[in-house]
C-alpha cells in the first residue's frame, strides 16, 4: 500500500486540525518547493528524513530487449534519495520487530 498526497492531507486535517483545503494547499506547496529546488540544481536536505540530490548520468550502452540491438542510452540527470540515519534506524527497528513476530 502506498501513501498518497491526499492521505497526507487527510492526516494533516486530523492531527493539526487544518481544513481540507488548507491541508491540500500545504501538501501541494511542500512538494512544489522540493520540485523547484531540484529543478534549480540544488539539493533538498530534510533533517532526520533524508536528502534529495540530482546526479548526472553519462551516456552508456544499452540493448533493446525485444530485438537485442545495441542502442545508446542518452546522458541525463536523475533525482536520487539518500535515507537519513534517523529514518533508516526507525525502518530497521520496525523490520526487526516484524521478523520477531513472524518467528514466534
Amino acid at each position: 500500500m502506498a501513501l498518497t498526497k491526499a492521505e497526507i492531507a487527510e492526516h494533516l486535517c486530523e492531527t493539526v486540525k487544518l481544513s481540507k483545503r488548507d491541508a491540500k494547499h500545504f501538501v501541494d506547496t511542500f512538494f512544489e518547493v522540493i520540485r523547484s529546488t531540484l529543478e534549480n540544481g540544488e539539493e533538498v536536505k530534510l533533517s532526520g528524513f533524508g536528502n534529495f540530490e540530482l546526479k548526472n548520468k553519462a551516456e552508456r550502452p544499452g540493448r533493446n530487449p525485444k530485438t537485442g540491438v545495441d542502442v545508446p542510452i542518452s546522458a541525463r540527470r536523475v533525482v536520487t534519495f539518500k535515507t537519513g540515519q534517523k529514518l533508516k534506524a526507525r525502518v530497521d527497528d520496525n523490520v526487526s520487530a516484524l521478523k520477531k513476530k513472524l518467528v514466534k
